[in-house]
């Protein structure tokens, strides 16, 4: 299959290592230094030092390019950038199938990024989102890993994940794209709130009470906009806040553990060098949640937190002192 991966940043670099040796892959950024850098250079320095490129894999910062005779298009950008890329694929006047692997609501709308997608797009069913448990790092070095495709043409996901399966990036189907998108967004919300919690050094039990009530917290504003109990049991829900939320390459968890550290989230941002979607999220996440009137308390103190309304120490606490009530509700 002939793919074009729009985004040269660590995700996008790592599918497009995992997926050469199996297709005709061309990878695109907009920056015409980035692209010249990563072709004299054969690795991504910018944002994924350390993992050199194919020398089958073609890098461009010329949309058309990436996109001629490409039988698949999938989107790696930051939500942020989604609507743009999407713009500029349909300013290239063509119509192939995509699937996006952005994590996130968008700020200004709360929209999930197939709502984005319906907007800018004339695709209707031949689209889908892939996600789940899944750092970029071991994904480029062949470890195993198991991601969910979600779209709501079961044909279709069924034929492209047949095209992307391989012993070592399993691909299993599902018709659950609100759930799928949901549990990306939310979990890494939940993952900084783990992080800060970590940082304190409030330990081991106080990790799991804050994953597992986390996973509630999903789940319940996944339910509310559409989405599947079974989905948030699955890879993209508590599959991906374990791996999120414990797994020390994680940005999200990163920006919580220097929360607790008493750094500023500017500063903390700065060296990470990289989109923590987490902090983009968790407003988008509180809307969404006050205007269906779903409790969301991990996610309002994270946002406490990141508006600098009171210290991450105060924050958690207040999560782990709350009143009694039923676990289930």
């Amino acid at each position: 299959m002939r793919i074009a991966v729009l985004g040269a940043g660590a995700w996008g670099s790592a599918l497009a290592i995992s997926l050469s040796d199996r297709h005709s892959i061309c990878m695109w950024t907009k920056d015409p230094d980035h692209a010249f850098e990563m072709n004299a250079q054969r690795i991504n320095l910018r944002f994924f030092p350390g993992y050199p490129l194919p020398e089958t894999l073609k890098i461009t910062s010329e949309l058309s390019e990436a996109l001629d005779c490409a039988d698949l298009a999938i989107i790696v950008v930051p939500v942020a950038g989604l609507r743009e890329t999407l713009r500029a694929v349909a300013a290239n006047n063509v119509n192939i199938p995509i699937i996006w692997g952005c994590k996130g609501f968008e700020s200004e709308t709360c929209y999930l990024p197939h709502q984005i997608v319906g907007e800018e797009t004339a695709l209707g069913l031949n689209c889908g989102v892939l996600s789940g448990p899944s750092f970029a790092e071991e994904v480029a070095r062949g470890l195993p890993t198991a991601l969910t495709l979600a779209s709501s043409d079961s044909s279709f996901s069924n034929r492209v994940a047949t095209e992307l399966h391989s012993s070592r990036l399993r691909i299993y189907t599902s018709p659950d794209v609100v759930g799928v998108e949901t549990g990306g967004a939310v979990k890494n919300v939940i993952t900084i709130a783990v992080g800060i919690s970590d940082g304190i050094g409030f330990g081991h039990n106080a990790r799991a009470a804050l994953i597992t009530r986390g996973l509630m917290e999903m789940t319940r504003l996944g339910l509310g906009l559409g989405g599947k109990t079974e989905t948030f049991m699955g890879l993209a829900g508590v599959g991906d806040l374990i791996l999120t939320s414990t797994g020390d390459l994680s940005r999200n968890r990163q920006v919580g553990l220097l929360l607790a550290s008493g750094r500023t989230l500017h500063d903390i941002l700065n060296e990470l060098g990289h989109v923590a979607e987490g902090v983009h999220t968790a407003k988008s996440v509180l809307e969404l949640g006050n205007q269906l009137n779903i409790e969301m308390p991990i996610t309002d103190a994270v946002c406490g937190i990141l508006q600098g309304r009171f210290s991450a120490r105060t924050a958690v606490e207040v999560l782990l002192n709350r009143e009694q009530k039923s676990e289930v509700y």
